[in-house]
């Protein structure tokens, strides 16, 4: 049984239009903090982003931000003193949240969000890694999306079973879930670094 350590949480650098979305990434960062598993996230201070890394740290939970250099600005990195990395680049970047990682969540978001997603499940589909892979679908936002999987299915172009991906309806079930999926790995498979290498061999 592997122990999740760290979760890689992929969210908007914008606070959506319900204050739910605000609400659920200011809880979840709450719960990573009383769990005592550490945030990494794309360091940036403001939306989603922002209001999961400060409720995380105001619970005295750990933080670690990956951010480019060209987006520090932008996205008004947080000072994390020596716990943010600055990256080259949105591959830099990627990889290095991997290595940092032991499983991963998706909150809601816009296109980065999304393709941030979708890369993970890309991997696990093609066998580079079986990190737990959850998204929380707060007040049905991520619908759209697995009815379009289910489309793509229905097609022909994967099929069900090909890869693993969790859904949680409430903030309160993503460590439960990620938990129980880890039990059935070992700490060598929840902490390979296959995908990390794929990133390298893209660039």
């Amino acid at each position: 049984m592997a122990e999740i350590k760290s979760v890689c949480v992929y969210c908007g650098s914008s606070p959506g239009s319900d204050p739910i979305y605000v609400e659920s990434a200011q809880t979840f960062g709450r719960i990573l903090a009383k769990e005592k598993i550490q945030l990494v996230y794309g360091g940036g201070g403001i939306g989603l982003m922002g209001a999961l890394a400060r409720s995380c740290l105001e619970a005295g939970g750990r933080v670690t931000g990956i951010i480019p250099d060209f987006l520090v600005g932008r996205e008004r990195a947080l000072d994390l003193d020596h716990n943010i990395v600055v990256t080259q680049d949105m591959h830099e970047r990627k990889r290095t949240m991997f290595e940092h990682a032991d499983a991963f969540v998706a909150l809601p978001g816009g296109i980065g969000t999304l393709e941030e997603l979708v890369e993970q499940m890309t991997w696990v589909q093609l066998g580079r890694h079986k990190k737990p892979l959850a998204i929380l679908n707060v007040k049905g936002f991520w619908d759209p999306f697995l009815a379009l999987l289910d489309h793509q299915e229905s097609q022909g172009f994967f099929r069900r079973g090909s890869f693993d991906f969790l859904v949680a309806e409430k903030v309160e079930a993503i460590v439960p879930v990620l938990r129980e999926a880890a039990r059935e790995l070992s700490e060598e498979e929840l902490r390979n670094g296959a995908a990390a290498k794929l990133v390298a061999e893209e660039m």
